[in-house]
């Protein structure tokens, strides 16, 4: 991958993060998401399994 490329990855990872803590708790419930595991749940959809 270009450098690019991985910085794009790495902005939309800390988004997805940012987006999944910032959640009010009952979208988070209703999601079935536990929010402290936001890093690897940003992980895999950003990364990949």
């Amino acid at each position: 991958m270009t450098l690019i490329a991985d910085l794009k990855k790495r902005a939309a990872y800390r988004r997805t993060v940012r987006a999944l803590r910032n959640m009010p708790l009952d979208t988070a419930l209703d999601l079935d998401i536990y929010r402290g595991d936001a890093k690897d749940i940003a992980r895999r959809a950003v990364y990949g399994a």
